[in-house]
């Protein structure tokens, strides 16, 4: 990583036809409107963690966080047809075509960021 990094950060957080970061919510109990929130520079690093903990892709809503915006992503870009979590590279080639440009066979648009997910 170098000093410009180290200051500003990773350079993708300043493209802003990306997302700057990734939340996941998931409700607290059935019917509530409480949620608990994890986070992820990346997509395939919030799925990741969600796995981790044990958290199942129909309790969950991710959201692309813009500036100014918040996003719902589809569950079928980060869903196998058997509705479990996708995982790299499958998820790699399940956004493709959503950020065109961002993601190819041998590079990514986010791979200057930290992949870790937090969460509550």
């Amino acid at each position: 990583m170098g000093l410009n990094e180290k200051i500003l950060g990773p350079k993708s957080k300043y493209d802003k036809s990306l997302p700057y970061t990734y939340e996941a919510r998931v409700r607290i109990f059935e019917g509530s409107e409480e949620y608990n929130s994890y986070l992820s520079d990346t997509i395939c690093g919030l799925v990741e963690y969600l796995h981790e903990n044990g958290i199942k892709p129909d309790e969950v809503q991710i959201l692309e966080i813009y500036q100014e915006q918040e996003l719902p992503i589809d569950a079928k870009r980060f869903t196998a047809s058997d509705q479990q979590w996708l995982f790299k590279p499958d998820i790699c080639r399940a956004f493709e075509d959503y950020y065109e440009g961002h993601i190819q066979a041998d590079t990514c648009s986010f791979s200057d960021r930290n992949g870790k997910g937090s969460g509550p």
